[in-house]
């Protein structure tokens, strides 16, 4: 529980609003009003202290009301007592999400900032009440959530970072994935990285199957853009990424090969995750994905340049094999078939 003295802010205890000074003018949310604010201490309660509505059917019949009121004291009663409804008489509440919610996210847009973490501390109480029930209504608040876990009040971001992880951990990745990979290309640097961070964490949660479901070549290109983004909380999140896609991919083609014999075999080229990253990556994006999974970047392979003699140190200038290490015998060109020794004068080119 936390508390904090502040003149703009109420004691919230339950549904229920609580002033330290007796003789204290009343809390007014602004000054506009010509009536001045008094000082008050705010009471943040978490979602295991809060106790049961002493009449649920009186606070239903007034809470929308109450959630858009002018008066920002009673809007953080309200929203304290849609955290009670959700937790204590979840399906009584449930009738009024669909008017609720957009309510919530005017709170957390709210400038004042106890009303925006009540706000908010709302949100994360009612993903987990609701889960699946709340993917309709994502798309109104994954915005404001992303900004406000960006700013740098401390207090508003953690409840904000908090709000997203119930988001995440209650709802279906299946559902959340898309709704959140647009925001990994929004201008605002913050954004893409909260929305990164959200997205890493989400994929684990889909599984083997729903992965392949999703789509590993899909997932992998994420993984691999965010990679190169302008935050390091971006970049970690898509490192974190890669590394669970390739564990992910790994244990598929480990179990896909077990299968049975009536399965064809395939090459273990084919299934090597380097393979894969080069088949389905740009050069520079496979190779920064392999930096980070494999520990060094596999190279591509190069068209007309075998393996072998790749590996050999040898390469093909002009149709004539020239060795490229230092010490190295060049290796003489054919002509018809034949080998020819190499002309006078040559001379083995070092590195």
């Amino acid at each position: 529980m936390q508390v904090v003295n502040m003149s703009d802010k109420p004691v919230l205890n339950g549904n229920k609003c609580v002033k330290k000074e007796e003789n204290a003018l009343p809390a007014c949310p602004d000054v506009t009003n010509g009536c001045e604010a008094g000082v008050v201490d705010v009471e943040y309660i978490d979602s295991e202290n809060l106790t049961d509505l002493p009449d649920v059917d009186t606070s239903l019949s007034s809470l929308l009301a109450r959630l858009d009121s002018k008066d920002w004291v009673k809007t953080c009663e309200a929203l304290n007592n849609v955290r009670q409804l959700a937790i204590y008489h979840k399906e009584k509440l449930q009738e009024l999400l669909e008017p609720l919610v957009p309510l919530i996210v005017k709170s957390v847009k709210n400038p004042r900032s106890a009303l925006c973490k009540t706000a908010l501390m709302t949100c994360a109480d009612i993903f987990k009440a609701y889960g699946e029930l709340m993917a309709n209504s994502v798309d109104l608040l994954l915005m404001p959530l992303f900004l406000k876990s960006s700013q740098d009040k401390r207090f508003v971001c953690e409840a904000a970072e908090a709000a997203l992880i119930s988001m995440t951990s209650w709802i279906s990745p299946s559902v959340l994935l898309p709704k959140m990979q647009p925001y990994l290309k929004n201008r605002n640097p913050r954004i893409r990285a909260k929305a990164s961070v959200c997205f890493s964490k989400s994929v684990p949660r889909l599984g083997v199957e729903g992965i392949k479901e999703y789509g590993m070549e899909k997932l992998i290109q994420v993984a691999a853009t965010q990679l190169s983004d302008q935050l390091p909380e971006s970049r970690e999140a898509a490192r974190k990424l890669s590394l669970e896609l390739q564990a992910f991919y790994e244990k598929s083609q480990a179990s896909s090969s077990g299968e049975g014999d009536s399965t064809p075999a395939t090459s273990p080229e084919a299934e090597s995750w380097e393979a894969f990253c080069q088949s389905k990556l740009s050069t520079l994006n496979a190779q920064a994905i392999l930096r980070v999974t494999v520990g060094v970047p596999v190279a591509p392979k190069e068209v007309g340049v075998p393996v072998a003699l790749k590996e050999a140190g040898i390469a093909l200038k002009g149709g004539i094999s020239v060795a490229v290490k230092e010490g190295a015998v060049p290796i003489a060109p054919e002509e018809g078939g034949v080998s020819v020794a190499p002309k006078e004068g040559s001379v083995a080119l070092g590195c």
